[in-house]
């Protein structure tokens, strides 16, 4: 039985305020950016292209004249670029602005005059155009939900609730990014320290020339034989290459100690620590800059109403919105995470009012007893939807404020805040139905109305994203055998026997995995075999962590794994394949009037290609064995 929403009382929803139908939501949600502008492909093209351009750049060596020290211009461009990546990411404005500052270093190292030669340089250049057009691209989506909201927000416009003119945000953030930032100062100053230690002993040390005599490999590092002045001394170096054995070098030697004058220290984790606390104190630093920014922007002024339906998720704990006019809550809008914000006591000071609010934040964590219980269980039933006034502009990347009602058995009301930014909702609300679980309980209307009678047997198979991790997995798969036989005979080809199997059966399974339905049952082709499960003893199917699994009663089940990547599919905005396929399988299995009339021949059953691709596995061994 379908529950209606919670109402919220009337003296909580402010005069004027007008519901958000579906037509505006669709219209809202029809903003979106374009697939092309997702920031996946741009990560993708980002790292790819530098990673080229990195490898195909030559290596300045270590010489006396410019010995391998620290090297802080070039760790603040690498932190500035990682920081890009994540802005990209997280805040396109904030990525715009270091693509920038990458185009800078890029020119001051010569990239633009490099790009006129270098296909890595230009290749390099045109992935920045593409993120910085992808952006653009997104900044201007979010203008767009932005007048479509306030269109359907219409005129009226009303202030905060009391209590969120007190939440405070970004102080999770700030304290983060102080312990961070204050990790990479500690590293940066114990580099320093190590770089003038040194510099103090070579200042009264003897400077010698000797001779590399020889080169030593052992567990921890290269050690280079170097003598000069009728003594061989043993130094360690990173860059073993820059010092062929017979080449001349310079060292400085004071009493038993000695260092290369090329290669002097190492502070190579020092500035591995300066790189990951500044990135990443950086990064909270401006997520709470950003979010105490757009709160005090919410305060300001009054702000647009909208009525609308708000359901908490079951696995991550995100707010999702839906339209007023969907009461079945099948087609979120919006999402994003929230907590409560409480109204000032009379006689709070301004701190005492953030320290309230630390405190009420905590209260967040307190679950309760049989609510756990349930849930592990598997009885815990789907949230709610509440009636609720939504305050500010939603859009892309925007701060949120709304009231609803506590619970359907609680007459007080909640305000919360947004404590990160408005995400719309995928298409056909696949993320919602899986984050709430609610495909466990949707009715499957939807799946059926796809579904029409039919003759022929129905086939579903691997494609697009399924074929993409196959053909991961098949060139992990040849690399590993190329590492395992490289090394000649030893037991790390104990390994094969182990992994092998299994990797042969994700491959095959990824790349031509097939469910075919007839009239008598479903032919089920997985990496070595078919196998028919007749209808009457299929008990239920479904799709969890990438695999296909069909129930049988008094019998184990079959599955197939990997389907595809069903997580990336719903990031890109799509519905996965495996899923779609899962909801039909299962509408067949309720509804016998849509089962194919016809039994499926041979050739429809498909081939499992788990043996040839073995026997290509053992070919591949052998040449590899041959080329060695």
């Amino acid at each position: 039985m379908n529950r209606h929403p919670v109402p919220l009382a009337a003296e909580h929803i402010p005069p004027g305020a007008v519901p958000w139908r579906t037509p505006d939501a669709r219209r809202w949600l029809a903003a979106v950016p374009a697939g092309w502008a997702h920031p996946g492909w741009a990560l993708a093209a980002l790292a790819g292209s530098f990673a080229w351009d990195v490898a195909a750049a030559p290596v300045a060596p270590c010489t006396s004249a410019a010995p391998c020290g620290t090297d802080w211009p070039g760790l603040g461009a690498a932190a500035v670029l990682v920081l890009t990546w994540y802005w990209v990411w997280r805040q396109p404005r904030l990525a715009l602005a270091g693509l920038a500052g990458t185009l800078v270093v890029f020119a001051v190292g010569g990239g633009f005059t490099a790009a006129f030669g270098e296909p890595s340089a230009l290749a390099f250049l045109l992935a920045v155009a593409f993120t910085a057009a992808g952006l653009v691209h997104r900044l201007a989506a979010a203008g767009r939900q932005r007048a479509r909201a306030l269109a359907a927000a219409g005129p009226v416009v009303h202030p905060l609730p009391a209590a969120a003119g007190t939440f405070r945000r970004g102080r999770f953030s700030f304290v983060l990014a102080a312990l961070l930032l204050a990790v990479a100062a500690f590293g940066f100053l114990r580099a320093g320290q190590i770089a003038d230690a040194y510099e103090e002993r070579a200042a009264g040390a003897t400077h010698l020339t000797g001779r590399v005599t020889g080169l030593e490999q052992d567990a921890d590092a290269d050690v280079l034989e170097v003598e000069a002045d009728g003594r061989t001394r043993r130094f360690e170096t990173a860059y073993p290459e820059d010092f062929p054995v017979g080449s001349r070098v310079d060292i400085v030697v004071a009493g038993d100690w000695a260092a290369l004058v090329a290669e002097p220290y190492d502070v190579f984790g020092w500035e591995l620590l300066v790189l990951a606390g500044s990135v990443a104190g950086t990064a909270f630093l401006a997520n709470g800059v950003d979010g105490r920014t757009r709160a005090k922007r919410l305060r300001r002024e009054p702000l647009p109403v909208l009525r609308v339906l708000v359901r908490e998720g079951h696995d991550d704990g995100r707010t999702w919105v839906f339209a007023a006019d969907d009461r079945e809550g099948l087609r979120p809008v919006l999402s994003f995470h929230s907590l409560h914000a409480f109204e000032e006591r009379d006689g709070d000071d301004a701190d005492g009012d953030e320290d309230g609010a630390e405190e009420d934040d905590d209260l967040e964590a307190a679950v309760d007893l049989d609510k756990v219980v349930g849930i592990l269980r598997g009885e815990d039933p789907l949230p709610p939807l509440r009636e609720a006034v939504l305050y500010g502009v939603p859009c892309t990347g925007a701060e949120v404020v709304f009231v609803a009602p506590e619970g359907p058995d609680d007459d007080e009301v909640s305000v919360e805040c947004s404590v990160t930014a408005v995400k719309p909702a995928a298409p056909a609300s696949t993320e919602h139905r899986h984050r709430t679980g609610r495909s466990r309980r949707q009715p499957r209307d939807e799946s059926a109305v796809a579904l029409t009678p039919t003759t022929a047997p129905r086939v579903w198979r691997a494609h697009g994203f399924s074929h993409a991790v196959g053909l991961a997995l098949l060139v992990m798969q040849g690399g590993g055998i190329w590492a395992v036989l490289d090394d000649g005979p030893s037991w790390s080809w104990l390994w094969l026997p182990l992994a092998l199997p299994w990797l042969l059966t994700a491959v095959a399974t990824a790349l031509t995995w097939r469910i075919t339905a007839d009239h008598d049952g479903l032919w089920v082709m997985g990496a070595w075999r078919v196998r028919q499960v007749p209808w009457d003893v299929i008990t239920g199917v479904r799709h969890s962590e990438d695999r296909i699994r069909v129930h049988r009663a008094e019998d184990s089940p079959v599955d197939l794994s990997p389907t595809g990547w069903a997580w990336l599919e719903r990031r890109l905005g799509r519905e996965p394949h495996a899923v779609r396929a899962t909801e039909e399988l299962r509408v067949l299995m309720l509804q016998p009037e849509l089962r194919p009339l016809e039994k499926a021949s041979a050739g429809r059953q498909g081939m499992p290609v788990g043996p040839p691709l073995s026997a290509l596995s053992v070919l591949w061994g052998a040449a590899v064995l041959l080329l060695l």
